[in-house]
């Protein structure tokens, strides 16, 4: 009467282990998805921080003309071959651009608007100006209202008319300027006792093209101007009156003293 009953010890450890299988912790497959999605946003930040901090940046190739809207209105026209910068972000806080090259602005009234070069710092309240700025050579004329120009920590006021000139690392001094706004926008570069290197350069960047000189000096002084719109007469605007001769091959022109 005491004997034990019949005990099927496998089939008891497999009902043991169905019973807690059944009772684990379910998988949780919402996580994968929500990591996914933490990424997606986290690369979306990122590239939003990036582009909204990072300065906006406009270039002209040669040849080339453009007109740019800035965040306050202001206006600029940058000349060929030129680069203008600023960041759209911190523009209510300091309006400040860099310049490579030449631009004429036309800057609304509001805070202090600095156009920083490599050669200097321009400093205007509300004024239309143009500025010039390549190697050796840095310009500044004011057409209206009052313009800061710093260049070696020393500060020159420019009224209406009046201009700033360092070539070589000299300031040379200049005629008043009656004109309203500089000739360059009405597609013409003109020139006042500008040594003639100067002036070579200005003609490639207008026109795309290699300009070479052969027994012509290159730091006499010249006077004049010549067209953008029709590189024939340009070529004649500024032989002539040297006594040179001109000839072109494909991209490049020769300019040989007679």
């Amino acid at each position: 009467n005491f004997k034990a009953d019949t005990y099927d010890t496998s089939s008891e450890l497999e009902n043991v282990l169905s019973n807690i299988k059944s009772k684990s912790t379910p998988k949780i497959y919402w996580l994968k998805p929500l990591m996914r999605v933490a990424a997606i946003l986290a690369i979306c930040f990122s590239v939003y921080y990036y582009t909204t901090t990072l300065d906006t940046r406009i270039t002209t190739e040669l040849a080339q003309k453009t007109t740019v809207e800035l965040p306050d209105a202001s206006t600029v026209s940058l000349n060929a071959k030129s680069l203008l910068a600023y960041n759209k972000k911190d523009w209510k806080k300091e309006r400040d651009v860099e310049l490579q090259g030449e631009a004429f602005f036309k800057v609304a009234k509001g805070s202090t608007f600095n156009v920083n070069t490599t050669s200097g710092t321009v400093t205007v309240y509300g004024t239309q100006f143009n500025v010039k700025q390549w190697d050796n050579y840095f310009e500044v004329i004011c057409y209206e209202g009052l313009v800061g120009v710093t260049h070696n920590s020393q500060e020159t006021k420019l009224k209406p008319g009046d201009s700033f000139l360092i070539i070589d690392g000299k300031k040379i001094a200049k005629d008043k300027e009656y004109r309203t706004t500089p000739s360059w926008l009405n597609n013409e570069s003109e020139f006042k006792s500008i040594p003639f290197k100067q002036v070579v350069a200005e003609f490639e960047r207008q026109y795309n093209v290699n300009i070479t000189l052969i027994d012509v000096d290159s730091t006499q002084l010249f006077t004049g101007s010549f067209t953008h719109e029709n590189i024939d007469v340009a070529l004649k605007s500024i032989a002539v009156p040297l006594q040179v001769t001109y000839s072109k091959q494909n991209n490049t022109i020769i300019l040989k003293r007679e």
